[in-house]
């Protein structure tokens, strides 16, 4: 091949091209992006909208409903879900799968556009819809700022400041903070000297908007100047507000707001998020980075900064690492790079043992220069190092040697039989050079599915294909380049046999090939009891198949976990706090538990792709736990779930690991759709009771949770228009009394502080004192009591969350399988789906699986709609080489047998069939019609040369015994590092085993279908 001649003859170029992958794989390496796990979009974004006083269900009709009909008509939405509450609308939108990074700008544009056109059609009292698209940012550093005997207030400043300066660090793309709490100017006012006085509430309220308020006084002509005009008045400081006037005007007696109520700086009473670190109130940073850099090198500018700054620092704070992207990356490249080396050694070494050491050398450089130049085109195409690309080069380190073996191999064979290296070289090289290339593109379009997957978990884990693509496609041009070269160098032309006979005899001796021969000799000989054997094992593979486990994706090695905690519905939010102080401070009193974050209120800011962020819930709060190692996590987790069990019998909990991949709410979810909130219910009671009855079942739960109290004041319309009262008036009471009104703003430099009106402390009353309120009536300009315009008080309940997806009432039934027990998801599935599914439904209301099964079938139904083009193209590519159908047929018949070695390794392992399995097993079949080519084509060769049919079909697997048998154990060897990987645990179980198996009965199956397929007869006499 002209290829292989200029590479020998030219040695100045072959080095020249030796160099520019070594060192340009260097620097390559040393400038490619690092990340912990591939980036993966979130198609997701989220609507909010307030609707202050409105139930759940008007959120729903006059809110939710419009908004989701306008957002539905998108062509690139997937499903829309949304949480109507009261008062507040949350709507999330998930895009089809097929949608990347660079499509979402555009679509996010669109969805703002249909959101504003729809805004003016909300009730009155509405307000503006908000599209957050920033919903899937990820913040790889999140740090916890916190200070005894510091305010919320100070830290925020301090937060503040250091956000200022990190945003501006090249790579830091967003900074973004946690856990404020909202100052407020409290104004308590009291109703009983209001009362006494005449002044009606409205009049202050009116005042307190008004007076504060920036307006144009205009300007005016002095002499060639025009000067602009701006009255005094405003207030300067919280303490002049008490200085307001707030008599009726006319009266002789001058009323000050100090008069009638006290004025101060507060947070809010009732907030929306709090933060805890060990148990201390405190802030979350979160810095986020921009797209292809190398975190590692952002962290370290990062941590730079942070040193740099820490003159500013006040006395008494802290800042503490919650979750560190760079430092985790940096432990994973490591962990990563070391799997990487051991993987490469242990490659080197089978090489070595097995063919020798100049033979090992050559292939082992061969297999060197391979990487170093994956590593420049993964810098050309910006694939960055992380999890899936590292662990693709492993999986790829047993395949790129098989091009140079097969030709090692023949440059060997050809110096033995007496040619020189050059034409040793050129000879096989001519030989097999196509061969290896269809080969090798089978082998990478095994993959191509992955690749080529719409589905996120193909975003997540398309990078396997695309350094496969590169590194094999480049092992095939390393192969008829510089292995001959590299061969003409370090080999000599010493050994010389003439004679074919007694080369091979040289050649093949030993007790493997002596044993290897009488046993294919004897396959041979009873073709039709060889086949029965081989369907027999697959038949009892497929039983065993059967016995193993399933699962989508496994949880991450990183040592944190997360405790959902859940109290009733209706709960306040300090009560939830305070439960998840209580449990903060039994973990920090566990020897293995290092530190503890809460977040009450909602999830914290999405600090790793695979966590979810809860959306807003009184009742939810989390509990962050890192513990000292990965060992550690199964006892602090079992100590927490029985100590839980103990002390809140009565809440909602989870306990859960960090998930890799995509990942779902619970593993198990069953949707009932439908429009009665009742038999919605109902059927969710069924379907949870079909739950509890199976042990294995945890984490029983539905989604619309309890029904919450509501109480309802019964307005009285004649009695109230009567005394010139209207229900927006006892609203405005009731408002006020409890919660607090916010009736203006007050300006401080750069903020703009809500003035909060409410009755002082002693003043808001029990819930048993509430006829004693009084209410100021304008027709009669005197306080009334409230019994004179409602005939009583009633306490209902309501559904507090109406969940809707794609537009119909949903209620989801959850639940998971023990994380910390060996059952999967899927076989605690597969026993409860038969009973949930007998649940009758009624007409109208139909049932939806989600949770893992969902994601799994998703995911496959992507991966499988690529499969049959790819594995066309497989099979039209063998149907070129051999410009045959029989010899294909015979190749692609061996496959199945894969299967054998799979279903005995997962069992034995003990390893569960996953995602990434599924991808194994698929790629076993480019591996074996690798091997079945080069077998196959050796065949074609020796019968070219005028050989007895059955005995080139003998001599010929005898010779493809080495390259064979060596390319499976670099490749099984290989991938023993991935052994200790829980993410490649099962797709290095399925590839080693797999393999294993099937090369060795490939090696006797290939040759007795191609006798049976080309009805070669067996021998009459002794031929072999």
């Amino acid at each position: 091949m002209k290829l292989t001649e200029y590479s020998i003859k030219r040695p100045v170029t072959s080095w020249m091209f030796t160099l520019l992958l070594l060192i340009g794989g260097i620097i390559a390496y040393n400038g490619l992006g690092r990340l912990e796990d591939p980036s993966f979009t979130i198609k997701q974004a989220m609507i909010t909208t307030a609707y202050p006083g409105a139930s759940p269900t008007q959120v729903e009709e006059e809110v939710t409903y419009l908004l989701e009909n306008a957002v539905q008509q998108l062509p690139y939405v997937d499903y829309v879900t949304s949480i109507s509450s009261a008062g507040f609308s949350q709507i999330i939108i998930e895009m089809k799968s097929t949608y990347r990074q660079n499509d979402l700008k555009q679509i996010w544009d669109e969805l703002r556009r249909k959101v504003t056109d729809i805004a003016g059609q909300l009730p009155p009292g509405a307000a503006t819809p908000t599209v957050i698209d920033e919903f899937g940012d990820v913040y790889g550093v999140l740090l916890a700022v916190n200070g005894d005997g510091y305010s919320y207030e100070e830290l925020k400043d301090y937060v503040d400041y250091l956000r200022r300066e990190l945003v501006l660090i090249d790579g830091v793309g967003k900074v973004t903070v946690a856990g404020e709490q909202q100052e407020e100017v409290v104004v308590e006012i009291s109703r009983n000297k209001l009362s006494a006085l005449g002044i009606p509430a409205s009049h202050i309220f009116e005042l307190l908007e008004t007076q504060n308020q920036v307006s144009n006084a205009g300007s005016i002509k002095v002499d060639s100047e025009y000067i602009r005009l701006h009255p005094t008045g405003e207030f300067s400081s919280v303490k002049e507000l008490e200085g307001l006037l707030v008599s009726k005007s006319g009266t002789s007696q001058l009323v000050y707001l100090g008069d009638v109520a006290s004025v101060s700086r507060a947070y809010a009473e009732v907030p929306n998020n709090i933060i805890n670190y060990n148990n201390h109130e405190a802030l979350l940073l979160g810095i986020s980075f921009s797209t292809g850099v190398n975190v590692i090198d952002i962290g370290e500018a990062i941590k730079q900064r942070m040193t740099e700054l820490e003159y500013v620092r006040p006395v008494g704070i802290e800042i503490n690492s919650v979750y560190n992207q760079p430092t985790e990356v940096d432990n994973s490249m490591q962990s990563f790079m070391l799997s990487l080396v051991e993987a490469v050694l242990i490659v080197i070494a089978v090489l070595l043992i097995f063919m020798g050491l100049k033979s090992g050398v050559l292939i082992g450089l061969i297999l060197l220069l391979t990487v170093f130049g994956s590593f420049i085109f993964m810098k050309i195409f910006d694939i960055e190092l992380q999890r899936i690309s590292l662990g693709a080069l492993i999986i790829a380190l047993g395949m790129l040697v098989d091009n140079a073996i097969v030709i090692t191999e023949g440059i060997l064979i050809g110096l033995k039989k007496g040619q020189t290296k050059l034409q040793a070289a050129l000879e096989i090289t001519r030989q097999t050079n196509l061969p290896l290339l269809g080969a090798t593109v089978i082998a990478i379009t095994a993959f191509a599915p992955i690749g080529l997957s719409s589905d996120a978990s193909g975003e997540f884990a398309g990078s396997l294909f695309w350094v496969l693509f590169i590194s094999l496609l480049l092992s095939w041009v390393t192969a008829i380049t510089l292995t001959p070269f590299f061969a003409d160098l370090m080999f000599k032309e010493s050994t010389v046999i003439r004679d074919t006979n007694d080369a091979d005899a040289e050649l093949y001796h030993g007790v493997i090939f002596t044993v290897y021969k009488a046993i294919l000799h004897l396959c041979m000989r009873f073709r039709v009891v060889t086949i029965i054997m081989m369907v027999a094992l697959f038949a009892i593979a497929i039983v065993g198949f059967g016995q193993v486990k399933q699962s989508f994706f496994p949880p991450s090695n990183t040592p944190m976990f997360y405790l959902d905690y859940w109290r009733y519905q209706g709960s306040d939010i300090r009560e939830t706090q305070a439960d998840i102080k209580s449990i903060q401070r039994y973990l920090m009193q566990q020897d293995l538990v290092e530190q503890v974050t809460s977040t009450t209120g909602q999830g914290a800011p999405r600090f790793m792709l695979t966590y979810a962020p809860e959306k807003s819930y009184a009742a939810f709060g989390q509990v962050i736990v890192r513990v000292q190692d990965r060992e550690s996590l199964p006892k602090v987790m079992a100590d927490l779930r029985d100590y839980m069990n103990n002390h809140y019998p009565q809440a909602q909990f989870k306990v859960k690991r960090m998930e890799i991949g995509p990942s779902t709410d619970a593993k198990i979810e069953a949707r009932f759709s439908g429009p009665d909130p009742d038999e919605l219910r109902r059927l969710a009671s069924q379907a949870i009771a079909v739950l509890q009855s199976d042990p294995g079942a945890h984490n029983i739960r539905h989604d619309w949770r309890q029904r919450s109290k509501v109480i309802r004041p019964q307005f009285n319309e004649a009695m109230a228009r009567r005394v010139g009262i209207s229900k927006q008036d006892v609203d405005q009471l009731l408002l006020t009394t409890f919660s607090g009104q916010q009736v203006g703003l007050y300006r401080e430099g750069t903020r703009l502080l809500p003035i909060i009106a409410r009755a002082p402390k002693d003043e808001r009353l029990t819930i048993d004192s509430l006829p004693e309120l009084q209410i100021y009536s304008s027709a009669t300009n005197a306080y009334v009591p409230i019994t004179q315009v409602t005939s009583g008080f009633k306490t209902d309940w309501e559904d507090s969350l109406i969940i809707r997806r794609d537009r119909k009432r949903t209620i989801t039934v959850m639940a998971d399988h023990d994380v910390l027990g060996d059952e999967t998801a899927a076989t605690l599935f597969n026993r409860i789906k038969p009973e949930v599914e007998a649940i009758p439904l009624p007409s109208g209301y139909q049932l939806e699986w989600g949770g893992e099964d969902e994601s799994s079938r998703d995911a496959k139904a992507a991966l499988f709609g690529g499969l049959p083009l790819g594995y066309l193209c497989m099979f039209i590519i063998t149907v070129l080489l051999f410009n045959s159908v029989r010899a294909p047929l015979v190749i692609w018949a061996t496959v199945p047998l894969a299967l054998i070695g799979v279903s005995f390794g997962l069992l034995v392992m003990g390893a569960p069939f996953s995602f990434m399995a599924l991808l194994g097993l698929l790629s076993l079949s480019g591996m074996l019609i690798k091997n079945g080519i080069v077998l196959v084509d050796q065949i074609n060769l020796e019968l070219s040369l005028g050989k007895d049919p059955y005995l080139a079909v003998f001599h010929s697997a005898i010779s493809r015994v080495r390259p064979v048998a060596m390319a499976a154990i670099t490749t099984i060897l290989g991938m023993i590092p991935l052994l200790f990987d829980a993410f490649f645990q099962s797709m290095a179980v399925t590839i080693m085993f797999g393999l294993g198996f099937a090369t060795i009965l490939t090696l006797i199956v290939v040759p007795v279908l191609y006798t049976i397929f080309y009805r070669i007869p067996r021998p009459t006499h002794n031929k072999v």
